[in-house]
């Protein structure tokens, strides 16, 4: 039997429809078992894995993504997506071809952001390898992946984390763009990527209801509020 691939979704208290929406639709496409863990960092705080003071991060998760591989605890692949994700195929393609050699696989993406403002208000931060973190596939067995402790992530700089500097540049592999598709940042494209992520703002705020491929994310939220009432 296949081993549920595990997948770690950042979760805010604010857009908890977000988490459920891209939940569902990774369960939805998935060919293979998943096993999908919401990051709440309240938590993880109750566990003593985050211990960081609080700050005014844009999202709740910021930090807490680095304890992905911590908490699979295996020497898999293990996947970190942001909550702000509508997943349109299988999960499981990301693990086609990858190099067992490389530490961690992500979008390299190289942008400016074409908003100064983003979500709820929150103000949009410029800061070199912006997005890398937000879909990250870490392998397990890596020595860098497996000195991401959670000491690690409560001691370091933010800058630190999300720009890799904990792993060698030659451990980092590219995945194509389909993989975190950043709506509103590329030009909308003729078919739904893999993975769009909705990284200014989606559908579940109401000053965001003209996004690309808006529809399709209130498409899955309403098989998922059915599935819901059916239960």
């Amino acid at each position: 039997m296949t081993p549920a691939l595990k997948i770690y979704v950042g979760h805010d208290s604010r857009e908890d429809i977000a988490w459920q929406v891209c939940q569902h639709s990774i369960l939805r496409n998935a060919s293979s078992p998943v096993e999908i863990h919401p990051l709440k960092q309240p938590a993880l705080r109750e566990l003593g894995l985050y211990t960081r003071d609080m700050d005014n991060a844009s999202t709740e998760f910021s930090l807490t993504r680095f304890l992905t591989p911590y908490l699979a605890a295996h020497d898999g692949w293990s996947i970190f997506m942001d909550c702000d994700f509508l997943v349109s195929d299988d999960i499981w393609k990301v693990l086609d071809g990858l190099d067992p050699s490389k530490a961690l696989f992500c979008v390299q993406h190289d942008y400016t952001p074409s908003h100064t403002t983003k979500m709820d208000g929150k103000q949009q931060t410029v800061y070199p390898r912006k997005n890398w973190s937000s879909f990250m596939l870490f392998n397990g067995a890596h020595p860098s992946v497996k000195a991401l402790t959670p000491k690690v992530v409560n001691q370091q700089s933010p800058a630190f984390l999300h720009r890799f500097e904990w792993v060698d540049d030659s451990d980092l592999g590219r995945l194509d763009l389909t993989w975190n598709f950043l709506e509103g940042e590329y030009d909308k494209p003729a078919e739904i990527p893999n993975c769009v992520h909705y990284t200014n703002g989606g559908p579940w705020f109401d000053n965001w209801q003209n996004v690309d491929f808006a529809d399709e994310w209130r498409a899955e939220r309403n098989l998922y509020e059915a599935k819901r009432l059916a239960v």
